[in-house]
């Protein structure tokens, strides 16, 4: 059920990103529609993992992009 829930949201955070372009973890938070930042990042790890988001450090935030 977890596994699901995570894929899920990971689903909507590339649709966000596809429709947007670069999110910070929190603007993706509200886009995705999640429930914690925590859910946020396991989301784009799952993401990371299948080598569909990158990541960039940008002061205290950080940017997400679709690959």
């Amino acid at each position: 059920m977890f596994q699901e829930k995570v894929g899920e949201l990971a689903g909507n955070i590339w649709e966000a990103l596809n429709a947007q372009g670069t999110l910070t973890v929190k603007d993706l938070k509200k886009a995705a529609k999640a429930k914690t930042e925590k859910d946020v990042l396991l989301a784009l790890g799952w993401l990371l993992r299948e080598d569909k988001v990158e990541l960039a450090e940008a002061g205290k935030d950080i940017n997400v992009t679709l690959k």
